[in-house]
């Protein structure tokens, strides 16, 4: 199998998107999915989870289309209301392996 080059990160993320079990690890992974994913399974509309919040409808729209970079204590709040709480993880370069392979460089 050859390996292609690609020009820009954004290219390869089309390519891979295109297999569906790779799309759907793919969103799944995104915090936009997930609170939109567990809204919908609260039974939630966005105006009502934007009430629980303190906040507008557009806000929790523009927070589930993934297009806007939220903060993170705006995270905390929509993931309170949702029952729910926000981790962040900081890893190591060595448990990725990125370590080794950006010395070998």
């Amino acid at each position: 199998m050859a390996i292609e080059a690609f020009e820009t990160f954004g290219e390869h993320l089309a390519e891979a998107l295109g297999d569906p079990e790779f799309r759907e690890a793919w969103e799944a992974s995104d915090p936009a999915y997930q609170l939109a994913r567990l809204r919908i399974l609260r039974g939630l509309t966005q105006q009502q989870l934007a009430e629980r919040v303190g906040t507008r409808q557009p806000s929790i729209a523009r927070l589930e289309s993934g297009r806007e970079e939220p903060k993170l204590g705006f995270l905390r709040r929509v993931a309170e209301a949702l029952g729910a709480k926000v981790e962040v993880r900081i890893v190591p370069l060595e448990e990725t392996g990125a370590a080794s392979k950006a010395k070998a460089s």
